[in-house]
């Protein structure tokens, strides 16, 4: 019989952007698959901005996380930075704004930046920037390919697409990524990566991939439509 561990299963949650529905609907996905096994979850990053509900969206994972916090990985994501680097000034702020931000300020009646919670806003500070647990590397945007993966720069790892998306280079992890949203609303699938920006906040899917013991890949994905009730 296989053990626990080779039981346990890791959903990977890709960019959220404030719909909340969908996040609440595919978390209920993912612990009805899980059952009674181990299981982790690790959402990518970008979970404000654009979308109808950035507050739900950041106290549903901040709750989520206080119950099992060694089970809920989150991770922080090129928009969520921008976030922390419009509170150091205004020109920042309008950068900020410009991508995404007035959905965010919408969703907490606040009139910039430095309205919104301060738990909250520390809750974004110490998220970390990737997640390895040595079969694969969990994070926002990619990493670059000329790089070992433990001298990757922050930048990269919030930002990146080229030259990350192009390249076939194996660094020693298998990459799970989002940022890069997918026009098919479907994962693709790489020798050495998978992105699950599935695009949800563009009236797409929000995907799960699952990952177990057998693999570095993704096993299979759940996903969950904005227009399924």
């Amino acid at each position: 019989m296989p053990s626990g561990s080779d039981l346990s299963k890791t959903y990977a949650i890709g960019d959220v952007h404030g719909c909340l529905d969908q996040l609440q609907r595919l978390v209920e996905l993912c612990e009805q698959d899980a059952g009674e096994g181990q299981s982790k979850l690790v959402f990518l990053g970008d979970y404000i901005d654009r979308g109808p509900d950035s507050r739900g969206v950041i106290e549903f994972l901040m709750d989520l996380q206080k119950w099992s916090p060694d089970e809920i990985i989150c991770l922080r994501g090129n928009h969520e930075d921008l976030l922390l680097a419009a509170l150091e000034g205004q020109d920042a702020e309008q950068s900020w704004l410009l991508n995404g931000g007035y959905a965010t300020l919408r969703s907490y009646g606040a009139a910039c930046a430095t309205d919104i919670p301060m738990p909250h806003i520390a809750w974004l500070r110490s998220l970390p920037l990737f997640h390895d647990d040595r079969k694969r590397f969990f994070v926002h945007a990619g990493v670059h390919p000329d790089r070992p993966l433990d001298q990757q720069r922050t930048r990269d790892l919030l930002w990146i697409k080229e030259p990350f998306l192009s390249s076939e280079k194996v660094l020693g992890r298998f990459i799970v990524h989002g940022h890069t949203p997918l026009k098919s609303g479907r994962p693709e699938v790489r020798i050495n990566r998978v992105n699950i920006d599935t695009g949800a906040v563009f009236g797409r899917t929000l995907t799960s991939a699952v990952f177990d013991s057998r693999g570095a890949p993704p096993s299979r994905f759940l996903s969950v439509d904005p227009n399924a009730t």
